[in-house]
This record gives structure tokens, sequence and C-alpha cells, in this order.
């Protein structure tokens, strides 16, 4: 799995979105996946919650929503080596109250470079979703722009 992993973060080095989303149920080994590819690739990974987290608590509460963008976008450009990000516990950027887009986020990132993110939700149909149907953070999304990994 390492190895398809790691041959798909080179094909996708061309195309005009290099986003690359891991997708699997709960404690099916993305994260472990992508440590293993890390240390492999020789480029960090950025737990999400804990690094986007500090840079919003640096800001006054009404200023989070309005920068939370810029400051996702610095923290990949700020992690990204040899044109390659590694993201994981992404579930921060579906916060309501941040009022962002999360795939979106994801996806103007890969335009930039490669992006690998662990997805902490569901793929069925040919759609991701996060959180169930009802809840406050739901969102389903079309996998346009984006190459599906299962790890399943």
């Amino acid at each position: 799995m390492l190895e398809a992993l790691n041959q798909r973060i080179d094909d996708v080095a061309s195309l005009n979105s290099k986003l690359i989303i891991v997708i699997g149920p709960p404690r099916s080994g993305k994260t472990l996946l992508l440590n293993a590819l890390a240390k492999r690739r020789q480029v960090g990974m950025v737990d999400v919650g804990a690094a986007f987290g500090r840079l919003l608590l640096a800001l006054p509460g009404p200023r989070r929503h309005a920068e939370a963008s810029g400051l996702f976008k610095d923290l990949a450009a700020a992690n990204a080596t040899d044109g390659l990000v590694l993201l994981y516990n992404i579930e921060l950027l579906f916060y309501r109250s941040l009022q962002l887009n999360p795939l979106d986020l994801l996806k103007r990132q890969a335009h930039v470079r490669r992006v690998v993110a662990a997805w902490p939700g569901e793929f069925s149909g040919g759609r991701l979703t996060y959180a169930t149907t009802g809840h406050p953070e739901y969102q389903d999304y079309g996998i346009e722009g984006l190459v599906p990994f299962r790890t399943d």
C-alpha cells in the first residue's frame, strides 16, 4: 500500500490539482500510512488540529473565521518539503465557526503543491462525506479535482 501511495504522489505531480485524499474507516491505518510515507520521502507531517489550532488561538475569536483561510495557506506552505505536504487530523477544518469549505481549502493548496490528506469521513458512491446527515458539521462532496486513495 505504501508503494502504491508513493507512486500516486509522483503520478499527480503534473496535474492541475495534486490532491490525494487517503480514505478508510477509523483505525484503518491512514495516519500510520502517512507516517511511513513521511519517513520514506523524508518529509514532515502536519497535525492540522494541533498546528492550525495554535495559530487560530493566537487571534481574537471574532477574527478567526476571517483569517482562517490565509493561516491554513501559510501553514501548508511552511510545512511543504519538495513540493509535498502531508496532513492528518484535519477535523478542525470542519468547525462551523470557521466558516471554511475544507475540501476547497485542500484543493486550493493542491494547485500549488502535492497535498496528501487523511480524510476523517466516509467514501461511498463516489462521494466524500464528513459526519452524518443532520449533524451541524455534515459535509458531502463529489470527488472532482482529487485522487481518492483507499486504505481498505
